[in-house]
């Protein structure tokens, strides 16, 4: 099997081209390629195939076979995958996904696509369309004991689920304690990534990611877009921010008249090979 391995922000994920390759048990091989040691290494796996109702389709695969709905990172990767490699000539495209039609403007230098901005929706904040077991509208700044202590949970769906937590030093912050613990707590019927984010300024923001069924990762897309909009949510942010995650920054902007979350940044092709 041929593939590719990219990256948008140290997010990586093997791609494998369904218009030329077949993949009969999808979970198994993500498991497979994903292993650091066993296989290629990645937070997963990622399929670029034909779709009725876009110009292509994904399918995203976590490291743990889990089908996830949506990757910010990953369609970046997608638009430039199709492009670069000559699957299209459009400097506009839309993607099919799980959680939607995405709209991807890709921005070329030199016949190569450097950074993407993605057309990420809209955000969904009701509580049991995110989905999270509480009796509540929206779940702002809501107290909850989750582990040893309590926290303030803004909870944020980008078509995949995301509770986001305010903290005062992301970089120390014990991530592998707590974000397992925040995964699989039973407030979030469908498991949950989670963001745990340091304010700097109205315009500057630190975030962290434990994503569901790859712990945590050097990026998340739609974990960035909902970091912002919680951080707009609490009013700690204006409409237009930018994002230092492990792996690099992500420009995430929300359109209050479309009520749609843009977001901007890199992707990385990383190399080519067969498995």
């Amino acid at each position: 099997m041929k593939f590719t391995k990219m990256h948008g922000c140290g997010n990586d994920y093997v791609y494998v081209n369904l218009f030329e390759e077949k993949i009969d048990d999808f979970a198994k091989m993500s498991i497979k390629v994903s292993d650091r040691h066993f296989g290629i290494g990645s937070d997963g796996l990622i399929t670029i195939g034909p779709s009725d109702c876009a110009d292509f389709r994904m399918r995203i695969f976590n490291a743990d076979g889990s089908e996830a709905e949506m990757c910010g990172n990953g369609v970046r990767c997608v638009g430039k995958y199709v492009y670069d490699h000559k699957l299209t000539d459009k400097e506009e495209v839309d993607v099919e996904t799980g959680a939607g039609i995405k709209h991807l403007v890709l921005n070329v230098k030199d016949g190569k696509v450097e950074t993407v901005r993605v057309d990420m929706g809209e955000p969904i904040f009701s509580a049991k369309d995110i989905p999270v077991a509480l009796d509540l509208d929206k779940v702002v700044d809501y107290p909850v004991t989750i582990g040893d202590r309590e926290w303030k949970i803004t909870c944020v769906s980008m078509g995949n689920p995301h509770a986001v937590v305010f903290v005062d030093d992301v970089k120390n912050f014990e991530i592998e304690k707590y974000g397992p613990i925040f995964e699989n707590n039973a407030l979030f019927p469908k498991r949950t990534n989670t963001e745990f984010v340091e304010i700097i300024s109205d315009s500057e923001v630190s975030m962290r990611v434990w994503e569901r069924g790859s712990a945590e990762t050097f990026a998340c897309g739609t974990g960035t877009c909902a970091c912002v909009m919680a951080c707009i949510l609490n009013n700690y942010t204006k409409d237009k921010v930018l994002v230092h995650l492990l792996g690099g920054d992500l420009v995430i902007e929300y359109d209050r008249e479309s009520n749609h979350v843009f977001m901007t940044g890199p992707a990385t092709e990383v190399f080519n090979g067969n498995i």
